[in-house]
């Protein structure tokens, strides 16, 4: 079962072409979406959230029309932007108590009720009555991981939610997320691989507005086959390696270097082929290794 299907889906500004041709299916559960800045992603997410045009193609959501009707799926949908704006004047409490009741739950009770478990759910429940001038970047990051749970939604898009937090409130909210999905439907957005190969099942990688895969995380790991390398190379040896293959990491070792590199062939007589991580699958889709 899909809960979103997009077919052929177009955006340009102008003669650049944004998205071009998308083709994508999501089910339920947690969905990855990985790319470098500028692939694209951020402008899909807009789309999804209705909160931006395309040029052509179609998009449905739970089987709602995506152009005809968005306000359907308005009602299903949390979103988290990118950019998250707050009046810097309101309390944390009272932007969500704010944000609920424009998403329709208008019962005093029930609002509470909603607010109290989303600020609990991001650990700010001691900061719901500072105003937000006073939060951290990653204490504003929080706080719209929290808005946008709020109404119960069905289809939650996170677009890079773990910017900015710490190493225990990323863990905090993959936690989070992995508990949600067996609910509804949520979309990770993100260049952040830790937080794709922690938490998703299924992902997609974008690179200059076009989807160039999709499928499981395993594989994505598994399209690296025998294309990862690991080598132990005198370091004088160093600029020759990074000119002439994909470097996917480098560590010294006195007057060595150990590499882990993509190549379709032996880069080095002393190269030897090791297991390929998810890391790998997405780095050599981004510089055309396979």
């Amino acid at each position: 079962m899909h809960t979103i299907t997009i077919k052929g889906l177009t955006k340009s500004f102008r003669k650049f072409r944004a998205l071009d041709g998308i083709d994508l299916q999501i089910g339920p559960g947690l969905f990855g979406l990985l790319g470098p800045n500028g692939a694209g992603k951020t402008t899909l997410m807009k789309v999804l959230s209705t909160s931006s045009s395309w040029s052509d193609g179609k998009v449905t959501v739970y089987g709602f029309d995506l152009l005809k009707e968005g306000d359907k799926v308005r009602e299903l949908l949390g979103y988290l932007p990118q950019q998250f704006q707050t009046p810097h004047h309101f309390t944390g409490g009272q932007l969500l108590h704010y944000i609920a009741s424009m998403k329709g739950v208008l019962d005093t009770t029930e609002r509470t009720k909603q607010v109290e478990r989303v600020l609990r759910e991001v650990n700010l429940e001691q900061h719901a009555n500072k105003r937000i001038k006073a939060y951290s970047g990653g204490m504003k990051r929080r706080l719209g991981i929290a808005q946008a749970l709020l109404g119960n939604p069905k289809l939650i898009i996170f677009d890079e939610p773990t910017a900015g937090l710490d190493p225990s409130e990323r863990i905090r909210f993959r936690n989070l997320i992995e508990r949600l999905s067996k609910e509804c439907t949520i979309i990770l957005s993100t260049h952040i691989i830790s937080d794709i190969e922690s938490t998703c099942e299924k992902v997609a990688v974008m690179n200059n507005g076009e989807v160039h895969f999709q499928g499981s995380v395993e594989e994505l790991a598994q399209i690296a086959e025998n294309v990862v390398w690991e080598l132990h190379v005198p370091i004088s040896e160093y600029d020759l390696i990074e000119r002439d293959y994909v470097i996917i990491s480098s560590r010294r070792e006195g007057d060595h270097v150990l590499f882990r590199v993509i190549s379709k062939v032996q880069p080095h007589h002393l190269a030897k082929t090791v297991s390929p991580s998810l890391e790998d699958g997405y780095m050599a889709i981004l510089n055309g290794v396979i």
